[in-house]
């Protein structure tokens, strides 16, 4: 009986073991684009600096970014700024995703108020954050409040779009199924529509995660005196090159935490989805 035990906790443990390097490999390659992205910038940073193409000022190498954020850290704004860029985007966006996800359900819900509803999210989505800024700005003041709904406001629409979607392309043969076994109404909605709509929304969720940073960025350079569009502001003002390259590489990688949290979730939501070649072929 051991010996069986033991036989049969082989497989699992070679295949725990491939899953390792399987991910060791996916973490390498996405890695290595980005390693091999600085050392290209810091080779022709230095080059320029020897051989004077144009002004060094204008593209510091990596090194002296990453020295000039250390010495920005030391001041306190640096911290202080990425705090305050990560509250507000964490704010925003989860207001944003939620109020979509609602909206949509509801305007599936309710023929008559997607009959009212979408043709003004029609009219006003295309609308960049740009142009809505100075509005907020002169409605709500310069406080957090604007900044968090611009956020908010650029996330709502690309999510709702794939709620909306998500909702309405369920695939027919599951509500029947549930009908014949007897399933009401909300039952089938709640159940079936909106389990089945799961995949579209996050991939809204996860197309208005740029959206969402850009409408930070934005938000920030206006009327703000802390994150790291303000620092891209003050940098601006006082011809601090340096910290304008910290600043927007901050932005970057934020950005990617952020995704990668969120594919991570997804993936964990939609463990039961499989498709494409690597499910197809087995190695």
């Amino acid at each position: 009986m051991k010996d069986a035990a033991l036989t049969e906790s082989l497989p699992r443990e070679k295949k725990s073991v491939k899953l390792k390097s399987f991910n060791a490999k996916v973490a390498l390659k996405a890695l290595l684009p980005i390693v091999a992205f600085f050392i290209v910038w810091e080779l022709f940073g230095r080059l320029n600096q020897n051989f004077a193409w144009f002004n060094p000022v204008f593209l510091p190498p990596p090194t002296l970014v990453v020295a000039d954020g250390y010495a920005l850290a030391q001041t306190g704004m640096l911290t202080s700024s990425i705090i305050s860029s990560t509250l507000r985007i964490i704010v925003g966006f989860s207001i944003g995703v939620m109020a979509a996800i609602a909206m949509g359900v509801v305007m599936v819900r309710f023929k008559f108020v997607e009959t009212w509803i979408a043709p003004i999210i029609n009219l006003v989505g295309p609308i960049p954050a740009l142009a809505l800024l100075p509005l907020f700005i002169i409605w709500f003041g310069i406080g957090e409040f604007p900044k968090v709904l611009l956020i908010a406001w650029s996330t709502f629409i690309p999510v709702l779009v794939y709620t909306l979607d998500g909702l309405k392309s369920v695939n027919s043969t599951l509500v029947r199924s549930a009908l014949s076994l007897g399933a009401s109404q909300k039952q089938i909605f709640t159940r079936v529509i909106i389990p089945a709509a799961i995949p579209s929304i996050l991939v809204g969720v996860e197309v208005s995660l740029g959206l969402s940073f850009s409408a930070l960025v934005v938000s920030e350079m206006m009327g703000a005196e802390s994150g790291l569009g303000y620092i891209i502001v003050d940098a601006r003002n006082y011809f601090k090159i340096s910290n304008m390259f910290v600043a927007i590489v901050l932005i970057g990688l934020e950005y990617s935490l952020f995704a990668y949290l969120l594919r991570k979730f997804k993936n964990r939501i939609l463990f039961w989805r499989k498709g494409g070649a690597h499910a197809a072929i087995e190695k």
